[in-house]
Order: C-alpha cells, then sequence, then structure tokens
C-alpha cells in the first residue's frame, strides 16, 4: 500500500509539482504536465506523450533532449483530460505539427482524440501513435486490441530521437508505428498495487505464486503459476515475446522492467538468466535497459520488453538523450554475451608442497574447511533467526556463503598438492571475499592469521595448531576492537583461547582438551544471553538481544564443535 499519501485527492498533483521542481533542469511546469525546459527549433515536430500518473517515471520522466518535447499528465491510472491534452499541445508546438503517443485505453484514446482533433480544427497537423505491445491482452490477429505498457520507452524514445534528428511529421510518424510494430512485451505479477488512501490492494496473488499477463493498471491476467526460479521466470517471459519474432529479426532493444516493488537488484539476478536465452539464439542487445521503467505503484513485479531494431530504428535508439528516465550519449558498439565478457583477474597458482608430509596437511586443513562449511550450512536459517532479533538478519547467509568459498579454495589448493599454509591462506581470502561484511573480515583475517603459523613442509602439529589459534585470536581482537562481554564472537573465543593456552603448560591428548575448549565456547556464547550488544549494527537496539545469544559467538561455537571429530586426524 502507498504510506506517503497526504490527502489521496491531491497524491498525483503533489508528485507532478515536485517532479517539476527536482528536474527544472530539464522541465518546466504546466499545468496537468510539463515541457522542455529547452524547446527545439522553430519548425520541429513536436513530441506529446502522456497518460495516467502512478507509472513514474512513465510518463512525465520522458520529456528532455532526444525523447519527448511534452508530457500531460491525468490522475492516477486515469487519462488526461482533452482539455489539459490539447492546452499542453498548443504551448509545445514549434511549427512542424504534433505527434501525440500513449498506451492503448480507452481514456486515453478519447481525451488524446478529441484534443487531437480540436488542434487539428485549428490548422495544427496532428497525428495519433498509440503503443500495442503487451502480447498478453489480445492475439496477433487483432493487434489493434493490444495494450500499451512498458513498450511506451522504446517506441516514445525513437519517435522523440527522429523528430530531434530533424524528421518531417510523415516520417516520424512513420517510424514510430514501424517501431511500435516490431514491439512486444509480456508482465508478471507476484503481489499487487494498492491506490493511494486505500487500505486494499487492487488484485491480489496467492502466496507462493506468479500471476501471467497482468496489465499495468492491474487488469486480469491469463494465467497463474508456482512461483518458480529465475530460469523458469525468464522462459517464461522470453517464450512469449519471441513468438512473433520476424525471421530476419537479430538485433533488438531490451528492457527488463520492474513495476514498482521489484527490486533491482532482483532484476539484475533475472537478467542473467534472460540474457543465456538471447545469447542461446544467437541475439545481438543494442543498449539493454534494467530497472523500474514503467511501473504500477507498489506492484511487485516485471515485464520483457523487446524491439526487433532494423538499421533505422537502431540508430535512433543509439541517439543521445537527456530526460529524468534516461540519460545517455550516443551508444556505440554492440552488446558483448556476458559469457565472452573478460573479467580481470589474477592468477591464482597452487605450489605443491615440496614433501608428502606437506601436501597431507594441506589435505587435512581441507577436510576442516569443509566440515566447517557443511556445519554453517545447516545452521544457516537458525544463525539468521537470531541476527535479525537486533541486526540485520545475514549472519548465517554470509557465514554459509564464507565458508562454502573457504571450501571450494581448499579444496582446489590441496588437490593440487599445497601444503597446510597455503591452503588455509586460500581458504581465509576465499572465506573474507565472499561473505562480507564483518563476519567475513574477522573470519577472512583470523584465518589467514592462523596460517601464518604454519608451513608447506611440515605435517600439522598439536603446538602449530595452538599458536594459530592465538594468533588468529589476536587478531579478531585487533581489527574488531571486541572484548568479552560485549556480545560478540570474542565471548565465545576467549574462552577457548583461554582453555588451550591453560593445557600449553599441563598437556594432555589434544581430543580431550579440544572437546573442553568446545564446551567453554558454548558455554560462553550461552552467556550473551544476558548481554546487551554493544558492538556492530545490534547495539543499536541492544535491549533488544537480551535472552538471544549472539550470532557470532554462537557460530564460532558450532563450528569448533564441528571440528572435534577431525582433531584426531589433523595433528
Amino acid at each position: 500500500m502507498v504510506h506517503i499519501c497526504g490527502d489521496e485527492d491531491d497524491f498525483a498533483t503533489h508528485g507532478l509539482r515536485a517532479f517539476n521542481h527536482i528536474f527544472q533542469d530539464i522541465v518546466r511546469p504546466v499545468r496537468s504536465g510539463a515541457l522542455r525546459a529547452q524547446p527545439g527549433p522553430q519548425g520541429k515536430v513536436t513530441v506529446l506523450v502522456g497518460g495516467g500518473s502512478g507509472h513514474y517515471p512513465t510518463f512525465c520522466g520522458f520529456v528532455g533532449s532526444g525523447f519527448a518535447d511534452a508530457v500531460v499528465m491525468g490522475g492516477i491510472f486515469a487519462s488526461p483530460s482533452i482539455q489539459a491534452v490539447a492546452t499542453i499541445g498548443r504551448l509545445a508546438h514549434r511549427g512542424g505539427g504534433i505527434v501525440m503517443g500513449f498506451g492503448n485505453y480507452a481514456g486515453d484514446n478519447l481525451n488524446f482524440g478529441i484534443a487531437a482533433e480540436r488542434l487539428r480544427a485549428e490548422g495544427i497537423d496532428t497525428r495519433i501513435v498509440v503503443t500495442t505491445d503487451d502480447v498478453a491482452s489480445a492475439p496477433p490477429e487483432t493487434p489493434e486490441r493490444r495494450r500499451g505498457v512498458a513498450g511506451d520507452i522504446i517506441v516514445f524514445k525513437i519517435m522523440g530521437a527522429s523528430a530531434d534528428a530533424g524528421y518531417d511529421i510523415d516520417a516520424v510518424e512513420a517510424v514510430s508505428r514501424k517501431a511500435n510494430d516490431r514491439t512486444r512485451s509480456f508482465g508478471i505479477a507476484f503481489d499487487g498495487c494498492a491506490l493511494p488512501g486505500s487500505p486494499e490492494k487492487i488484485f491480489t496473488v496467492p502466496e507462493g505464486r506468479m500471476a501471467l499477463g497482468l496489465g499495468i493498471h492491474g487488469e486480469p491476467g491469463i494465467d497463474e503459476h508456482d512461483l518458480a526460479t529465475p530460469e523458469v521466470i525468464a522462459e517464461a517471459l522470453y517464450s512469449r515475446v519471441m513468438a512473433e519474432r520476424p525471421p530476419e529479426a537479430r538485433r533488438l532493444a531490451v528492457l527488463l522492467n520492474g513495476a514498482g516493488a521489484t527490486t533491482t537488484e532482483e532484476l539484475f539476478v533475472l537478467w542473467n538468466a534472460l540474457e543465456a536465452l538471447f545469447e542461446r539464439d544467437g541475439l545481438t542487445l543494442i543498449a539493454p535497459l534494467v530497472g523500474s521503467y514503467a511501473t504500477s505503484l507498489d506492484m511487485y513485479g516485471c515485464s520483457l520488453t523487446i524491439t526487433w531494431l532494423d538499421e533505422e530504428l537502431e540508430g535512433f535508439w543509439r541517439a543521445p538523450v537527456n530526460a529524468p528516465v534516461l540519460c545517455r550519449h550516443k551508444v556505440e558498439g554492440d552488446w558483448v554475451p556476458a559469457s565472452r565478457q573478460a573479467i580481470a583477474e589474477l592468477p591464482v597458482h597452487y605450489e605443491r608442497a615440496e614433501t608428502e608430509a606437506g601436501s597431507q596437511a594441506g589435505r587435512c586443513v581441507a577436510r576442516a574447511i569443509a566440515r566447517l562449511a557443511q556445519t554453517l550450512h545447516e545452521e544457516e536459517a537458525m544463525l539468521g533467526r537470531i541476527d535479525a532479533i537486533a541486526g540485520d538478519g545475514d549472519h548465517g547467509q554470509g557465514m554459509a556463503r564464507g565458508s562454502r568459498a573457504a571450501a571450494r579454495a581448499a579444496e582446489a589448493a590441496s588437490s593440487a598438492g599445497a601444503g597446510a599454509r597455503r591452503v588455509l591462506e586460500a581458504a581465509a581470502d576465499a572465506w573474507g571475499d565472499r561473505a562480507g561484511g564483518t563476519s567475513g573480515a574477522l573470519w577472512g583475517e583470523a584465518l589467514f592469521a592462523f596460517s601464518t603459523v604454519l608451513d608447506d613442509r611440515s605435517a600439522l602439529e598439536a603446538r602449530g595448531v595452538r599458536m594459530g589459534v592465538l594468533k588468529a585470536a589476536r587478531r579478531v581482537r585487533e581489527i574488531g576492537k571486541a572484548e568479552p562481554g560485549d556480545k560478540t564472537m570474542v565471548d565465545a573465543l576467549a574462552p577457548f583461547v583461554a582453555t588451550l593456552e591453560r593445557h600449553h603448560e599441563q598437556p594432555g591428548p589434544m581430543t580431550e582438551i579440544w572437546a573442553e575448549a568446545v564446551q567453554e565456547a558454548l558455554a560462553g556464547a550461552e552467556a550473551t544471553k544476558a548481554f546487551a550488544a554493544r558492538k556492530g549494527r545490534a547495539k543499536t537496539h541492544g535491549d533488544h538481544s537480551k535472552g538471544h545469544p549472539d550470532p557470532g559467538a554462537l557460530s564460532f561455537a558450532l563450528a569448533m564443535q564441528a571440528l572435534s571429530p577431525l582433531v584426531a586426524d589433523l595433528i
């Protein structure tokens, strides 16, 4: 639902007023719309676009050089009035006639159509181009019945670029119609949207399901499926827009559009799956776009739009543009498929240990890291729940991700015959790199510090393991600036280390010493239930964490416990 609203009757008006103020370097305000701040030359064809509000940056974001000359906006999901369209048309006209662009909806057809009649009666040559890109709304035999959705961005961009290039009104109309005829869109929704002031959504999608083919105002879709992987969603979108592909078409403009509530990161994940399909079919992408360009308030969903480009359309799609919705120089070159993009990386080389004992020690370290990764994967959800009480809930995910990467790196190094030091170095770097965040840095640095007391020639020994743990602990406290009682990893680490140090003076079987140290670490983690967090993100709501263990302390204790069965083999 819309949370920042005020009087719902003023929602669209206040939004337009703010838009005109924020982008005053590009637009200037008029009642119910906007004009370019710097009008085009006399004799230029005027591109006037518009429709209902609630779809930002469609339509008001289209005004600017290389795009539209003017926009006229209606209320939320409502066509602008005849009077507003005609008035803004008169204000924007530069003598070369007007080409109006809008989506294929009854209200827009009526209001823009009558306004065009009035302008023609005044001697202003006025043409209409209606977008009809939504393949879900009608079969290919009746394209005139299809709705206009996110295809507006590509069609109107080409329309505006052709007008700025000096095309006369016949040519602007013709190239715009060609762009529309070669544009297809299909959308899906995971949840509906609510109008300003309304507590109820226009439509809902059952939990765990996705609706296929919905319109941008919540118009009914054509089907409903179980929520699926990015690859399945990509195929659902791709197959429908490609079903009407012209036989000769190989080059295309592409827009993966968010419906309003969908995050750009989610769209990027989906793009990876889509891009693989384009590459599979040998298609060339020209300046693809990913983001929220045609929204429906807070609808959760996305759509895929493609335009089959010929030489003329491609030139106008590549042309420079400066509008709130899109700002870029002339686009040069084709998009290289992701699989062929060169990624700058330093080469990784693992030297084989000088002795078999060294290689054996490396394999032991790799087994230990793999065991950690398995345990942290199993405990990922639990650690995340605890972290969410006062933190951001990502501790379990970060620990699982980091340890998985560490296990892969350790396995690669040990398979190459590397010794204990090099294997642990590889694991440390991978953990810190992939886990990210505070825990990633702490664990990465701890493992790296541990590795510095080892070598690549010798077998593992109890003394080396004890020294490694001590050095790792010092490094954690050095960079984390935490002390016992701060409700951090240190509350489990400190008693674990203290136990190892105590038995340094009173030697005994390492398996027994390790088991005792683990119990002390678990007790230390349990004791953090009584503490309020004083470090990290949790400190902001420190009291909320009381009654729950610190996730960092608990994950450390569980990790050390996971190694217990391996201690006899390691040393």
